[in-house]
């Protein structure tokens, strides 16, 4: 795209050594919605809500068309095509702001696919598609503070700690810390 339209934003499936990010589809609805659900995963999201009840997968599913035309967002499925019994174990995108060249990065992983590197395989191919596909200039993600894991996630993939922002939301009841990670087009490195 390199700062052109929005109607540019295009999403082409990517291949990954293990993994292909692709778009999701409505079949998808019920492995989001047992995924996405366990208590473990959305408590380390901002937006991910539990109980995730029915009809919540299907109405995220058809809501990512509409981000994607209006140029504000792009979400990939992450699939483990090797193992064709289960696919889809995660999601992960980009909150896009053409105007400033910069997009948010967001991600979860199902619980049994945690500890494997896949969520840094896929954020590394994501940062790779919001630099080079889209033409960003910056991509910056947060995670809560007390969730290091994804701070490691986001290390690996080159992003550098940026500071962070004391109780900054609130989720179940309990104010949140968030740190902060960026990293800059000439910072990324390919690999």
């Amino acid at each position: 795209m390199n700062g052109g339209s929005t109607s540019e934003i295009r999403q082409n499936e990517i291949r990954t050594q293990r993994l292909l990010l692709r778009p999701f589809r409505p079949s998808d609805a019920a492995r989001v919605q047992l995924l996405a659900g366990e208590k473990e995963v959305a408590s380390t999201t901002i937006n991910i809500p539990h109980p995730y009840e029915d009809g919540m997968a299907e109405a995220w599913i058809a809501g990512q068309a509409e981000s994607l035309a209006s140029g504000e967002g792009i979400v990939f499925a992450v699939d483990l095509p090797s193992r064709t019994a289960e696919g889809l174990i995660g999601a992960i995108g980009l909150v896009v702001d053409l105007g400033s060249l910069r997009a948010e990065m967001g991600y979860w992983i199902g619980m049994p696919y945690w500890g494997r590197g896949l969520a840094t395989e896929a954020a590394h191919a994501v940062l790779r598609y919001g630099f080079e596909e889209l033409g960003l200039e910056r991509i910056h993600a947060h995670h809560f503070a007390r969730n290091p894991a994804s701070g490691r996630v986001l290390e690996k993939i080159g992003m550098k700690y940026e500071g962070c922002l004391r109780r900054h939301v609130r989720k179940w009841g309990r104010y949140e810390d968030l740190a902060m990670f960026g990293i800059l087009r000439e910072e990324f490195e390919p690999g």
